[in-house]
């Protein structure tokens, strides 16, 4: 067995068009339609310092199955990069960019190995002698939609000692937030005698298993809110003795996250406004130049809870700090775009300042909902108690399941969020309840 290095990455939706984002201006946005170019640039670099001896790339490599021209362009230029410095890269195609694309304008170098739409196998050898070093197998999605098991199809070569490593675009165990395509279960792929799982699909970074490794990198840059913090690639150190370590490197040059800010000592708009204004800054400071994309969450009780619920004067106030951010980056500015910190939008989960223990003691019917929604909230998940709390929730969200676009909405609602909506309507019906006026969610 011979030491080496490689590289796995996997979703860098080359082209993203960032569509929906509202308030900006044209400088900010061709910063944010170039993020995926520039991440993708980083990498190259990486594997060029790193001197790695191959790159493997799990699926969709565009956003798009109609690949732009400017995507194609990019990606042949990169293409060229590594076959100036003898790097080879290993490729599946995934959803986003299946085989059946009908705009593949440029034929791949010769150091660029495509997998087909069943599993094959290539040898990878160590660039500074030739050695081999590892299988690398990989399967592709012939068409956007792929719902059989592939992973199946995988079989380790039981005459080689070399390290094995497999290429797979899939959704392993139904994780929640993608398409299940290829589904497939961490069992069925322990089973499968391969060294390493350099998995696509899924947009969050994690490790699901270290013997056999069964990695997701999660994306090269961040899309949506969605997608918060680091994005990049890991580098796969492999020892004589197959030894394995993976060192994460942050690639992304636009990162999305998120705040919280509590309204508890926020007594005026003047004071709201302000602490917005000093949490932006710190962010400013803490983001090493990087833009940032950020949603403002605003947490606790307060005085400042019915203007914010208020469409219009939130609204106003997100504009406002949207302009203070826009003359820092408009032409002529002297600032640096890559420290701007975007404030896209406000979610608000605050509540009026009242004392809930005493108005869930009521014997009224302000003081049901209150303890109707204190045991769905805080009831076991794996037991599933309540019963009675549960079948009244899911009762209210009937009359929603008769709406195609609603139905599907509904039905895509993980346990959090189903939490976080019973937690705003609870608040707007107190609010409702004492005369108040709410028209809470997100402003944006």
């Amino acid at each position: 067995m011979t030491s080496f290095r490689f590289i796995h990455t996997a979703d860098l939706h080359l082209d993203t068009p960032f569509a929906g984002m509202s308030g900006i201006n044209d400088r900010l946005r061709r910063h944010l339609q170039e993020s995926t170019f520039a991440a993708f640039g980083d990498l190259v670099d990486l594997a060029v310092s790193e001197e790695v001896d191959f790159i493997v790339i799990s699926g969709d490599i565009y956003d798009a199955s109609e690949s732009s021209l400017r995507a194609q362009l990019r990606l042949k230029e990169a293409w060229d990069k590594l076959g100036l410095h003898g790097i080879p890269v290993y490729v599946i195609h995934g959803n986003h960019d299946p085989l059946s694309s009908s705009r593949q304008r440029f034929v791949y170098p010769d150091h660029v190995t495509v997998f087909g739409s069943r599993v094959e196998s290539a040898t990878a050898v160590r660039r500074k002698d030739g050695l081999p070093v590892a299988v690398v197998s990989g399967i592709s999605y012939p068409t956007s939609s792929v719902t059989e098991n592939t992973s199946l199809q995988f079989h380790r070569d039981p005459s080689s000692s070399l390290y094995h490593i497999a290429l797979l675009h899939a959704n392993v165990d139904g994780q929640e937030g993608h398409d299940v395509y290829s589904p497939c279960s961490l069992s069925d792929l322990k089973k499968s005698g391969y060294d390493y799982w350099a998995l696509g699909h899924i947009h969050k970074r994690q490790i699901l298993c270290e013997a056999p490794w069964v990695v997701y990198p999660g994306n090269i840059q961040g899309r949506s809110m969605k997608e918060t913090g680091p994005k990049g690639c890991y580098l796969v150190d492999v020892n004589d003795n197959k030894e394995t370590t993976l060192h994460f490197y942050e690639l992304d040059h636009v990162r999305w996250t998120e705040t919280e800010l509590s309204i508890e000592h926020m007594t005026s708009e003047n004071k709201c406004k302000e602490m917005l204004e000093d949490r932006l800054e710190s962010l400013r400071s803490e983001s090493g130049g990087r833009t940032t994309i950020v949603r403002l969450n605003f947490t606790g009780r307060g005085p400042l809870h019915s203007m914010l619920q208020s469409g219009r004067d939130s609204n106003e106030l997100l504009q406002e700090l949207q302009r203070q951010e826009t003359e820092r980056i408009s032409p002529g500015s002297a600032s640096i775009l890559d420290s701007v910190i975007w404030p896209a939008s406000f979610k608000v989960n605050t509540g009026l300042d009242y004392d809930r223990s005493l108005l869930q003691e009521e014997n009224s019917f302000l003081g049901e909902l209150l303890r109707l929604s204190e045991r769905y909230q805080n009831r076991s998940d794996d037991l599933n108690l309540d019963l009675d709390a549960n079948a009244i929730i899911n009762d209210a969200l009937a009359s929603l399941m008769d709406h195609r676009v609603l139905r599907g909405y509904v039905q895509d609602l993980g346990e959090k969020e189903r939490r976080e909506l019973l937690q705003q309507a609870t608040e707007m019906a107190i609010s409702l309840l004492v005369d108040e006026e709410p028209r809470g969610g997100e402003v944006s």
